[in-house]
């Protein structure tokens, strides 16, 4: 997941009952060690070799996650005091990403060849990096001085928690003897299992000027600024999310063998990549099952469809006569029904609440809002908004100059936390993406 980085100082997640109490130092020292901790609980059921393997170009090695989330709390923050001592020089050409005004990077599709450090230097750097930040953070005057850049870094590292789990799902799924990562049982489904359930229900945005984009009230990337107003025409979204027993149908009806339905790019990218389905989808004892964290199962067709890229997620919806709502669409519409929802969002199936009740990180249900449980894919093309400036400093680097060849999603998924995620977020992907927890809602 990429997006721009800027940062306000409202906290991240809802405060502690006695937050009155807590000095600013003591709340990021909590928000800092949370976020943290869960990285180390990903990481956990994993082996060192596991930490190790690159599956592909768009995948990092979860060693290399752990590494460059420290990297970036150890430049932007520690390196600026004077009497903080470097952990290791070599580490700022290592695990430096996109940051060209830093330094130079080591190739991203070379990462998978870097044995050394290994895992457990690459832990000891994580402890050095956390006692200095926890230490210092003790102190006030630091506190107040960090808090933004600390902020952008909490959210940053949750931005690579989701990328771990994308990618060490990709990684697994290379081993024909389909590894299970946590053998934890699937959330309830709202529906019985292997049943597609079906909703006419459409959520309607009537003709008019809404805001869009953050309002500066909290933590935002600067790719969701500045608000401003755009007309919408009257349009309606789905309430439900479309389900593998609705793709099934498209794949049975001959989806990916009939080019009308196909963007000419992705007809070309399906006909290439040889694309029959939904990635991890495959015949097993002359069934369709998916690979999922927890191993191999059937598909259930009441759970919603996912690792779909755009051009799939297009050409379904045009040959189920509707279309992909704008991001614009979704972002109102999702304002709208946040007030009716029942569900907050610490109880939908994001990636935090499902670790905590020990569930399989996979989206099994349609969530109460438009949030979570799959991103979203829209017919956006990812670009600024009226007004956008990059944010200023290296910091801001991670953005503006990939509003090119990208479409944007919206809504979170069952990899993302809770505590990441809000109605103007936009993530942004290449429309031939496919490993990330990606699926459709439909608009009309």
């Amino acid at each position: 997941m990429k997006s721009a980085i800027t940062s306000t100082t409202n906290a991240m997640t809802s405060p502690p009952v006695n937050a009155a109490s807590l000095s600013l130092g003591e709340q990021l020292q909590s928000l800092y060690h949370l976020v943290r901790s869960l990285t180390d609980h990903i990481v956990e059921p994993l082996s060192v070799e596991d930490c190790g393997v690159q599956s592909m170009d768009d995948a990092s090695p979860i060693r290399w996650h752990l590494a460059h989330t420290t990297w970036f709390f150890e430049t932007f923050i520690l390196r600026s005091q004077a009497d903080y001592q470097e952990f290791n020089p070599h580490f700022g050409f290592l695990f430096n990403s996109y940051y060209h005004s830093i330094g130079k990077q080591y190739p991203r599709s070379r990462r998978g060849l870097i044995s050394r450090p290994g895992l457990s230097q690459v832990r000891e750097y994580r402890q050095h990096v956390d006692q200095e930040i926890l230490t210092r953070l003790q102190r006030e005057d630091f506190a107040i001085a960090a808090e933004p850049l600390l902020r952008v870094g909490i959210h940053h590292e949750q931005q690579h928690q989701e990328l771990m789990l994308t990618d060490l799902k990709h990684m697994l799924s290379c081993n024909p003897m389909w590894p299970v990562y946590r053998d934890d049982p699937f959330d309830a489904c709202n529906a019985p299992a292997s049943t597609t359930p079906t909703s006419d229900e459409w959520i309607e945005i009537a003709e008019g000027v809404y805001p869009i984009g953050h309002d500066g009230n909290g933590f935002a990337f600067d790719n969701e600024s500045p608000r401003h107003p755009t007309y919408l025409p009257n349009a309606s979204l789905s309430s439900m999310l479309v389900t593998n027993g609705e793709y099934l149908e498209f794949m049975q009806a001959g989806g990916y063998e009939r080019p009308e339905h196909w963007l000419s790019m992705g007809w070309a990218t399906t006909q290439q990549q040889h694309w029959d389905s939904p990635l991890y989808w495959l015949r097993h004892n002359g069934e369709w099952h998916q690979f999922t964290l927890a191993g191999l199962v059937p598909v259930e067709l009441a759970w919603p469809v996912t690792h779909l890229s755009y051009f799939e997620a297009d050409a379904f919806a045009r040959w189920k006569g509707r279309r992909l709502p704008t991001e614009f669409e979704w972002e109102a519409a999702c304002d709208q029904v946040a007030s009716t929802a029942t569900t907050p969002l610490d109880q939908e199936p994001f990636a935090d609440v499902l670790f905590e009740q020990d569930k399989c990180i996979h989206p099994t249900r349609s969530p109460d809002g438009l949030m979570g449980t799959v991103w979203q894919w829209t017919s956006s093309s990812y670009a600024g908004y009226p007004g956008y400036r990059p944010a200023a400093g290296a910091v801001g680097e991670y953005n503006g100059k990939f509003m090119c060849n990208q479409s944007v999603l919206r809504g979170g998924s069952v990899a993302t936390s809770s505590t990441h995620i809000r109605s103007t977020y936009r993530n942004f992907f290449p429309p031939e993406a496919r490993w990330q927890f990606s699926g459709i809602r439909l608009a009309k």
